[in-house]
Order: structure tokens, then sequence, then C-alpha cells
């Protein structure tokens, strides 16, 4: 099986830009219309683009979170200088819990919380797409390698 690469949704940091964007095309056309013939610094245009750095700063926070399911191994990253990693044994896995909003149910978007055996056995990754499907894929493989360990009739 290739590695599956899980990255938070990019849909709500999407939907974010472009609402940014029709306030800057709005905040340029009030500007132009009603502003500028009275000499009046672009203020209004630079404020509406300042808006920008709310999707950005969320799209950056997006590249510090990454689930990697590779072989018998789930290995989660955090962190954008300096990294945090968690490897869980799939054999390990006990459960694995979709949580879904209302509006995160309106948009295919879930949160994923993995129960494992162990001194801290709870792993949350939030706002991850088609989320009932990951959780059966984590549940079919950590099924499989847990079967894998053992003989058959014992």
């Amino acid at each position: 099986m290739a590695d599956v690469v899980v990255r938070p949704t990019l849909k709500f940091i999407q939907a974010g830009y472009v609402l940014v964007a029709v306030i800057l095309i709005a905040a340029i056309v009030v500007h132009v219309e009603y502003l500028q013939p009275r000499d009046q610094p672009p203020w209004l245009p630079i404020a509406a683009a300042l808006l920008f750095v709310l999707p950005i700063r969320r799209h950056i926070i997006r590249q510090q979170v990454k689930m990697t399911i590779s072989g018998d191994k789930l290995r989660y990253e955090a962190g954008l200088l300096s990294k945090s990693t968690r490897i869980i044994q799939l054999a390990k896995v006990q459960d694995v819990r979709v949580n879904q909003s209302l509006g995160q149910r309106m948009f295919g978007v879930g949160d994923l919380a993995i129960e494992t055996a162990g001194e801290s056995s709870r792993l949350v990754v939030q706002h991850l797409d088609n989320p009932r499907r990951l959780a059966e894929e984590l549940i079919e493989a950590s099924s499989g390698h847990a079967n894998a360990g053992h003989a058959p009739g014992v």
C-alpha cells in the first residue's frame, strides 16, 4: 500500500481567500467611485488588503500538521520550525472516532480522534476531508496488522 498523507482541509482557507478578495474589490470600487475625487489616500483598499493576513495565517497553520499512514505505522507531525512527531503502530489503534459539527458536516469535514493502547492514548486531528472514509481505512489497516501478528488457530 502506498503512503497516505493527510492534512487538514483547504476548503475554509480557500473560502477565506475568496471572501477577502471580494472585500478588496468592493473597497477598490468604493475608493475609486466615492473617495478618490476628494483626494483621499487609498486607506480603504489598503485596510482591505491587510485582511489577507487572516487566510494566509490559517494556511501556514495548516502546513504545520501532517498525518502519514505508511505500512504498519501512523506518523503525526506538528510544527513549522520545530517539529513534534508521534509514531503509532497501527496494531495498537483501539478506537477511531469522527466528530463533526453541523458546519463541518455541511462541507464533508470533521475531526478524527484516534485512541491507542498506551500512556498518551488520544490523538485528535482537526478539520479533515472525508473523515469517515479515513476512519474506516485506519480501522481496516489496524485490524489487518493486529491479525497479522497472530498465528491462525491460536
